[in-house]
Order: C-alpha cells, then sequence, then structure tokens
C-alpha cells in the first residue's frame, strides 16, 4: 500500500484524485500505527521548512519514519519541502532535516534571475533527466512540470541527481539516494506529466 504521510501540510486529496484515477490503492497517515503496512511512502510538503519539520516531528511519526526508510529501505518520495526536508539543513531555517540525502537547501540568488518577478520561482518549467531512472521512464523529452518555491536542493554528492532544471542557475529538481527520492517540483498539479511520474514511483 502506498502512505501519503499526512502531518498537515501539503495537497494530500490531490494526490489522493491521482492515484484513484490510475486504480492504485493508497491511504493516508497521520500517526505511526498508520504507516503500519506501507510499501511506499510520499512526503508532500508546503510553505515553511521549520515549519514542516515542526509539525512532523509533532506528528509522532518520525522515528516510525526513519525506521521503515532507513532499516527497513521502504521507497519514499519527498515533494517540493517534502524534498527539502530530506536533506540536513536549509537556509530558510534552524532546524535540522531528516538527513536522508546528504544536502543543503540553498536560497536562490536573486542577482542572476533576468526575471521582472524574482522569487519565488513559481510555473511550468522543464525538467531534464540527467540519468536513467525510473522515476522518469516514458515521460517525453519536452515534459513540464509545476514549481513554487525560493529554495533549491544541493546535493553535496553529486551522484545524487537524477534530474536538473533551470532559473537563473541550473538547480537539482530531482535526487535520489538508494530508496529515497525527492522532486522538487508539484507532480499532483502537472497534469498528466505528474500523474505519469507518481505512476512510475507506484511502480518502483
Amino acid at each position: 500500500m502506498i502512505v501519503l504521510i499526512d502531518y498537515g501540510l501539503g495537497n494530500i486529496n490531490a494526490f489522493v484524485n491521482v492515484f484513484k484515477r490510475v486504480n492504485i490503492p493508497v491511504k493516508t497517515a497521520k500517526n505511526a500505527d498508520e504507516l503500519n503496512g506501507a510499501i511506499k511512502l510520499i512526503l508532500p510538503g508546503v510553505g515553511a521548512f521549520d515549519h514542516a519539520m515542526f509539525e512532523l516531528d509533532r506528528s509522532g511519526m518520525r522515528n516510525e519514519l526513519d525506521h521503515l526508510v532507513l532499516q527497513k529501505k521502504v521507497p519514499v518520495i519527498g515533494i517540493c519541502v517534502g524534498m527539502q526536508m530530506l536533506g540536513n539543513s536549509s537556509d530558510e531555517g534552524n532546524l535540522p532535516g531528516l538527513g536522508w540525502i546528504d544536502a543543503e537547501i540553498k536560497k536562490f540568488d536573486e542577482n542572476t534571475i533576468n526575471q521582472k518577478t524574482k522569487l519565488p520561482h513559481m510555473g511550468w518549467n522543464d525538467v531534464k533527466p540527467i540519468k536513467d531512472t525510473k522515476l522518469f521512464e516514458d515521460l517525453e523529452k519536452d515534459a513540464l512540470f509545476y514549481f513554487l518555491h525560493s529554495y533549491y536542493f544541493k546535493c553535496n554528492n553529486e551522484n545524487d541527481i537524477i534530474a536538473t532544471s533551470f532559473y537563473g542557475t541550473e538547480f537539482t529538481c530531482a535526487t535520489k539516494h538508494d530508496n529515497v527520492y525527492g522532486v522538487q517540483f508539484h507532480p499532483e498539479k502537472s497534469h498528466n506529466y505528474g500523474e505519469k511520474l507518481l505512476h512510475n514511483f507506484a511502480k518502483l
């Protein structure tokens, strides 16, 4: 069963609707007991980094998630702020991240951005896979995904980068380390392309 981690932040209903359309069973978890039976995990996130980490810790799911991801190697994908939570720390806050991927979250340098409205990076953008990964399997080369963020994921190990995008500078928009995946964009808001990506994750 795919389990959506519902700690109060993220577009939970949008994810549920996507999986219903492709006939893949999914459930939500609001506490540690409800994580039982998870064969895949989705960690959504919106808003500020510290607030997201605080709410996840307050949910009581943190220890069980560490056990499932780090010990049992259950595949997990972080979405938007959920991806940023996978790293060690963020310029946006003071709390430590999950540390599941060796990375820091950095703020975009507005001096490199030519657009009149500089931050957040908002709207549709290209995603360039740089590794052969099943997450992007059968997606067109011109696939577009929806972004909304002011901070980006800086991997300390280049081998963890599986796709990049460009906003003033090239940045990591998808990451993978062992069973841990992350995407900076919102697949649940990216129409057919996002639906395909989530379907691919379900099939991993």
